[in-house]
């Protein structure tokens, strides 16, 4: 493991399925949005341009919606990690974690710090199997020539 090694982890299947989603949704709104025209029923309103639009706008923001889940990332290197989650992102250096945890029957990995929390990584789901669990190692590999530094250093002395 060099000095410079970085590792960039994403998940993969989850990004499959919420561009597939997000497009599909933004088809389904505009197919929707061509078919207002008319009276809107029994009333005396009628569907009108700006509707249409506005039902296009609707699928559009859905699909940024379904698109957020695709923001999650990690990058580690010998300074520490930096995860990023779908509504925040955090920076750590190694001497926080204490470890890389991937319990059985956890939706995706996390980080056990020092002070006992627990930090979610969402980028490595279990939903991408033996990928996931390669990013996991990866991780442990770098934590574990992080801690053999300190050693080393602490020996030293």
């Amino acid at each position: 493991m060099s000095e410079t090694e970085t590792i960039r982890l994403r998940p993969r299947r989850i990004r499959v399925v919420c561009w597939t989603s997000a497009a599909v949704l933004v088809v389904v709104f505009s197919l929707v949005a061509t078919s207002l025209t008319g009276a809107t029923g029994n009333g005396y309103g009628s569907f009108q341009r700006g509707d249409q639009i506005a039902m296009v706008g609707l699928g559009v923001f859905g699909a940024l919606g379904f698109l957020l889940f695709t923001r999650p990332r990690v990058e580690a290197d010998a300074r520490g990690v930096r995860v990023r989650n779908v509504l925040g992102s955090y920076e750590l250096p190694w001497e926080v974690v204490r470890g890389v945890r991937f319990d059985r029957g956890a939706p995706w990995a996390s980080l056990e710090l020092h002070d006992d929390d627990l930090l979610p990584m969402v980028a490595l789901q279990a939903a991408d199997k033996e990928r996931a669990v390669e990013g996991v190692r990866a991780l442990r590999r770098l934590h574990q020539a992080h801690q053999a530094r300190l050693a080393e250093g602490a020996a030293g002395r």
